[in-house]
């Protein structure tokens, strides 16, 4: 739980607190998840996590992670517009914690999941 000490500055009571307010929700570890193999494109994240997620939403929660520094945009001046999302080497530090909730997904709950997770 965060202490507000101000409108502007806070401290997190717990580490797990901090770590969940970055990457908690529904699509933040689906999206990170994807970006796991290299570099992608909105189109290319948004074909992997339809139709659970709105163009909407993972716009919404791109400009979050980037924001937070897991991931960084590069936009290209070409018409059509190109973007590019990369994990940053903070958002790579994950991979171990999300390789590990996936793996414990599929042994605890296999015969609810379509796809095994990547190896």
């Amino acid at each position: 739980m965060k202490l507000m000490e101000n409108t502007a500055t806070f401290k997190y009571s717990w580490g797990i607190d901090a770590a969940l307010d970055v990457i908690g929700g529904k699509w933040k570890p689906l999206v990170l998840y994807q970006l796991k193999e290299g570099t992608m494109r909105f189109s290319q994240i948004m074909e992997r996590v339809k139709p659970k997620i709105s163009q909407r939403m993972l716009t919404r929660e791109l400009r979050e992670l980037e924001k937070d520094g897991l991931i960084t945009r590069k936009v290209y001046a070409v018409i059509p517009p190109k973007v590019e999302y990369t994990l940053t080497e903070k958002g790579d530090s994950l991979m171990p914690i999300l390789d590990q909730l996936c793996d414990w997904g599929y042994e605890h709950m296999n015969e609810d999941i379509e796809f095994k997770c990547e190896e």
